[in-house]
């Protein structure tokens, strides 16, 4: 006979998106249980953490970007919250971004982008090259002109991870370290998971929040299946020795060539810098061409960072959804929800995440905020195509 456990919620997936789910649920008196090997993985490990609410706005996203705004306003009081709770540091920094031009097309586009962000009521700042320069001395000559957004803050994604670890134990959130290999269905209601190993852990309700994996646990109805890809993401990581330091003193990014850079520098020395978009699938190889095209369009924007120790090489796997946005709340099997899907917001939107589903999970009430991002928005459309 296989042991059997039971709590009201178990979060399938222990990242920073399943760890704040866990966390918060605990904290409005729910007993809630984590499955996951390695809590505190996923992609939040290669993640670069900016929280970039205005300069990651792409059109078409206006209605994400509402619910990108709505979680970077809470980050300050929800790591000093953490904090409180764990006596760890996350590394969130109020540095700001500046996104540069290198040539005239790219300068164009900025423009373009300016011109939405203003649209949309945010606050970004057009400096000229000289004016960027004058801000970031390190930068290239050759940089035409950029945006000021002090409102785009960043955050340690690692420390994150492992603090919501902590928050989650200190909250009394049960960790079961081994894979969900099944959701289980009891009269057309979600009934908790069986473990890796035959354990069972029993649930009132089940929040499915695996990232890139959310759409591969065996027992899911088809129809209530969670629409997300892996979407490859490889990232670098230098050190700015004593002598180089300051280097950056914000984050630096840029389109170069089509392709979107950035440079995320962390008060300890670390330089992160990132990230390639690739759909391929589970593959998480560190490529030599990946490697070199991140080195050669950062080095176009800041020349002296290829005098840098190159300490670190990653790949990892964004969850990446149909309208690129998460999917959060209860889908049409009773006791299942969702909480995957962010993209390439899910640091940004962890803060959010939390509160949504400990609120839809303790009422059955999905807030208001969030309902844009039902999952039930896809399988709607799953329902109108013909067979």
């Amino acid at each position: 006979m296989h042991a059997r456990t039971e709590s009201d919620v178990l979060v399938v997936g222990g990242g920073i998106i399943g760890l704040v789910t866990a966390w918060r649920a605990a904290l409005r008196g729910l007993r809630t249980a984590v499955a996951d090997p390695e809590p505190g993985g996923g992609a939040a490990r290669v993640a670069a953490g900016m929280l970039a609410a205005v300069t990651e706005l792409h059109y078409g996203e206006e209605t994400l970007l509402g619910l990108n705004l709505a979680s970077a306003r809470r980050y300050p009081d929800f790591v000093a919250e953490l904090a409180d709770a764990t006596g760890q540091d996350v590394g969130y920094r109020a540095c700001g971004t500046l996104a540069v031009a290198l040539d005239a097309d790219d300068r164009a586009h900025l423009r373009e982008l300016h011109a939405l962000q203003t649209r949309c009521g945010l606050q970004s700042e057009w400096l000229s090259g000289r004016e960027c320069r004058r801000l970031e001395p390190m930068l290239a000559p050759g940089v035409r002109g950029g945006l000021r957004v002090d409102g785009d803050h960043q955050v340690d994604p690692r420390r994150l991870a492992d603090a919501l670890v902590t928050a989650c134990e200190r909250a009394g959130v049960v960790f079961h370290r081994s894979w969900a290999e099944r959701l289980t269905v009891v009269r057309d209601r979600a009934a908790g998971a069986v473990l890796a190993g035959g354990t069972e852990a029993a649930a009132d309700q089940v929040v499915l929040a695996g990232g890139s994996l959310s759409g591969r646990l065996d027992g899911v109805p088809e129809e209530v299946l969670p629409p997300v890809r892996p979407v490859k993401g490889q990232v670098l990581r230098l050190t700015v020795p004593p002598a180089y330091a300051p280097f950056l003193s914000r984050t630096v990014r840029a389109v170069v060539r089509g392709s979107h850079v950035y440079l995320v520098p962390r008060e300890n020395g670390e330089l992160v810098v990132g990230a390639t978009s690739e759909e391929l699938g589970w593959d998480t190889t560190v490529t030599a061409g990946g490697v070199y095209e991140l080195l050669r369009d950062a080095h176009e924007l800041v020349p002296g960072l290829t005098e840098l120790p190159l300490t670190e090489t990653r790949a990892g796997l964004r969850p990446g959804s149909p309208d690129n946005a998460p999917l959060l709340g209860a889908t049409a099997l009773p006791g299942l929800l969702l909480a995957t899907g962010h993209y390439r917001n899910g640091v940004l939107l962890t803060p959010v995440t939390g509160d949504v589903m400990a609120e839809v999970l303790a009422t059955g009430v999905l807030p208001e905020e969030a309902r844009p991002f039902s999952p039930r928005r896809f399988s709607s459309v799953r329902q109108e195509q013909p067979a």
